[in-house]
């Protein structure tokens, strides 16, 4: 396949799957086992990486005008009764650290299963059993079977132990490729009392800083691996033609992840979770399908 036709289809994988609950990582890695895309190429792995930070640079200029209210409410809140402690700029900041140290300390086990197309599988499964069993209970409580009599219906209203626990559950999508970030905190943050579009709305802020966070890491390891040893992620492009496939698959994952915030924002308020959860389960079991084949 063309190497431009090539960027623009992983691109579209990639926006489309970034913030929905099904898991960008095994998409993008299923698409490029399916074409015959060496996983392991370094010029691939940069690839990956690059659009992926496409897709996050979208966050901030949906979100643009939120954040700019979020910014200058610090740290009282628009109510008057947050503090610097509790206001959600730096909930989303606790959340991120309770995600990000344990990240790093676990490096090497998530280098580990980066790759493995069965863990992506079962993640894929698993992750979608417990999506769809959360927000069916979620569904037929009217949202107040995690609530412990309290719903939280703002985001000004989260606790720092909800913004803990949300971190905390994030770091099931590093560990485990195919659990999905937004999966993981979305359930997450049903479990903690939170309704759907408060859940779906801090997962959209704690991605900022965790998925700028992780890409600027790994490509600081494509470009400044340790001495003696080649690049542990990936390689920077070294000709004109390399480049101009690395910005189209970077415009193309910007432009469709940008739309899919918008859609999903809508989609979920009205309809839930069910659908994204079936489609995980099948995936998930035909790739196992697809791995045990001779």
């Amino acid at each position: 396949m063309n190497d431009y036709l090539l960027a623009v289809l992983l691109g579209v994988v990639e926006g489309l799957t970034e913030f929905l609950p099904v898991s960008s990582t095994a998409h993008l890695r299923l698409t490029e086992a399916m074409l015959g895309i060496d996983l392991t190429n370094p010029y691939w792995k940069t690839f990956s990486i690059v659009i992926q930070l496409g897709a996050i640079l979208c966050l901030p200029i949906y979100f643009w005008s939120r954040l700019v209210t979020l910014v200058r409410g610090f740290p009282t809140g628009s109510r008057g009764d947050r503090s610097v402690v509790n206001h959600p700029l730096t909930l989303t900041l606790m959340a991120f650290l309770a995600t990000a140290i344990p990240a790093f300390l676990l490096t090497k086990i998530i280098g580990k299963h980066l790759e493995s197309l069965r863990v992506m599988a079962v993640s894929l499964i698993v992750g979608g059993l417990v999506m769809w069993t959360v927000d069916a209970i979620y569904q037929r409580s009217g949202g107040r079977a995690f609530s412990r009599g309290w719903l939280t219906e703002n985001l000004e209203e989260m606790s720092v132990g909800q913004a803990l626990w949300i971190g905390a559950c994030q770091i099931l999508s590093a560990v485990f490729p195919g659990t999905s970030r937004s999966m993981a905190t979305i359930t997450a943050g049903e479990l903690a009392g939170l309704t759907r579009s408060v859940a779906l709305e801090f997962s959209f802020f704690l991605s900022i800083p965790t998925m700028a966070a992780a890409t600027v890491y790994d490509l600081l390891k494509s470009l400044r691996p340790r001495a003696g040893e080649p690049s542990a992620i990936g390689a920077m492009p070294h000709d004109a033609h390399a480049w101009i496939v690395l910005a189209i698959g970077f415009v193309v994952s910007f432009v469709v992840a940008y739309g899919v915030v918008g859609w999903f924002m809508g989609w979920v308020r009205r309809r839930g979770f069910a659908p994204f959860a079936i489609y995980r389960i099948v995936v998930g079991a035909a790739v196992l399908y697809w791995g045990s084949r001779p």
